[in-house]
């Protein structure tokens, strides 16, 4: 049997005095973050100052929202043009189908209630669909989860859906019991449906007891703390309510804005870009997942299954990254009233666009990385959407924000003592104690005794170990510094009840 090289032992010495065993792994300061953000800024300013003019907007508001904070807010341009009142923080703009997050998540809370379930037949609880006849004879039931996940079977709608807004109960009964067209089976793909989301708000009233706009302001909006966000425009105070717009001919003609109506779930929420900023920092603290008490009126875990990926929707093979010439093929799902997408880096972001006669808005975040990017503008289906997108790339890529750190779970931190130790002496006994039955069948251990000698030796003696940094909450890495260079150490615990060692890669560390 070949004897775990001399170095090693000497090493270990040093190791125990210097292991590092915390629990959590920290955050970078907010302040290093914040400056990072802060010099990325006003290359976005010149962007939304060139968009406006270029696109005719009106007005147009923005903000950044980092680590739960509203670090930038701008405005440009005008709510009221006849009267010149400048567009504000406080305006209040209708942000048309960023609304239907808002619905799907009380769709989730009133599942967490207990009150419906998802795969719920929406026939059980909208009795006028049950005159309905699906498209083929092998349909499934159209349920809940079809709805908030636009896989219906429905058409894309959106220039008919924009106007059905105001529409009564009694108006969409008779248009629902009268038959539906479907494009493709229930479940059978992504297809865009303002109808599924205006029948998803009659479900969360008919449920709830109440219309589906008072539940969303009682239980949502209010414990947010966002007051100044509504249904009906004619409640907005004098002089606070974004009028929308077209561009017509050189000059802006007036847009009739539709009142509340009972289809108002696919787009008629009123909000401002101080409330917002509310609700992008809500999405956001749903990351990590953790050990932590509750803070908001909907489970941090119902959020995060809210921007997870549930539908298909698209593949962008020529997307490229904020230089506008660096390819960055991505692709896109639809969650729960959030588009889910990630790009060739790994960077994974979510969030909705907006469009409506007299209005254009969009919100993107990267949960992982702690930023969102918000934009409202008053001109008809105004093109606030790639920029509001590629400002949030520009921050994600050239701020060097780099995802949020993942907690270390106490097995992690524990195994990362013993991992250590383990890769320097092959401690019969040790190994005995904390590897999996695999590791040395995979591999044995005089080979991996041959193995860390190859890796290990050309760094020298072992004189520091670093902190653990967490992929999950059963693997991690570290670096073993030496003196004439580094090992990174990424190992992998099993799911037994005592997690134990499964995986162990040694990767030197190029200078």
């Amino acid at each position: 049997m070949q004897r775990p090289f001399r170095s090693s032992l000497c090493s270990l010495v040093l190791l125990l005095g210097s292991i590092v065993t915390t629990q959590g792994h920290a955050q970078e300061p907010a302040s290093s973050r914040g400056e990072r953000v802060a010099a990325i800024l006003p290359e976005i300013d010149k962007m939304f100052t060139e968009l406006a003019g270029k696109e005719h907007l009106p007005g147009v508001v923005y903000g950044v929202v980092l680590d739960g904070k509203l670090v930038h807010a701008r405005s440009l341009g005008l709510a009221d043009v006849e009267r010149k009142i400048p567009a504000t923080g406080s305006t209040e703009f209708r942000i048309a189908s960023m609304t239907k997050s808002f619905v799907a998540m009380a769709a989730l809370k009133l599942r967490d209630e207990g009150k419906l379930r998802l795969d719920d037949p929406v026939a059980n609880v909208l009795p006028e669909l049950r005159r309905v006849k699906l498209p083929t004879t092998d349909s499934p039931e159209l349920t809940i989860r079809h709805l908030m996940t636009m896989t219906t079977g429905l058409p894309e709608d959106n220039p008919w859906g924009d106007r059905q807004m105001a529409e009564s109960n009694a108006k969409i009964e008779q248009l629902v019991g009268a038959g539906l067209s479907f494009s493709n089976a229930p479940g059978h793909s992504f297809e865009y449906s303002n109808l599924g989301y205006i029948l998803l708000g009659k479900v969360v009233s008919k449920v709830s007891g109440m219309r589906f706009q008072d539940y969303v302001t009682r239980q949502i909006l209010r414990p947010l703390g966002m007051k100044d966000t509504r249904w009906e425009y004619a409640q907005a105070a004098p002089g606070k309510l974004a009028l929308g717009y077209r561009w017509e001919r050189d000059h802006w003609e007036l847009e009739p804005i539709l009142h509340d109506g009972d289809g108002a779930a696919m787009g008629g929420l009123i909000t401002t870009m101080d409330d917002f900023a509310r609700y992008v920092a809500f999405h956001l603290d749903a990351w990590p997942a953790r050990n932590e008490p509750e803070r908001g009126p909907v489970k941090r875990a119902s959020l995060r299954e809210m921007q997870l990926p549930h539908a298909f929707a698209g593949l962008s093979t020529r997307a490229t990254l904020s230089d506008m010439k660096t390819p960055n093929p991505n692709v896109s799902f639809y969650g729960y009233g959030l588009v889910w997408q990630r790009d060739s880096r790994n960077v994974v972001t979510s969030g909705h666009s907006g469009g409506l006669p007299g209005f254009g808005s969009q919100y993107r975040f990267a949960p992982e990385h702690g930023v969102g990017v918000f934009a409202f503008t008053n001109l008809r289906y105004g093109p606030v959407y790639g920029p509001a997108a590629k400002a949030l790339a520009m921050l994600v890529e050239r701020a060097d924000l780099g995802p949020r750190p993942v907690p270390v779970s106490p097995i992690l931190a524990t195994r990362h003592t013993q991992v250590a130790q383990l890769v320097q002496s092959w401690d019969a006994s040790q190994a005995g104690a904390i590897a999996a039955e695999n590791l040395f069948l995979d591999r044995s251990r005089e080979d991996w005794i041959v193995h860390a000698r190859e890796k290990l030796e050309p760094i020298g003696r072992i004189t520091s170990v670093g902190p653990i940094k967490a992929e999950n909450g059963l693997r991690g890495s570290f670096p073993l510094v030496g003196e004439r260079g580094t090992v990174n150490v990424k190992f992998t615990l099993t799911p037994e009840r005592e997690p134990k060692v499964q995986e162990i890669e040694l990767t030197p560390v190029k200078q």
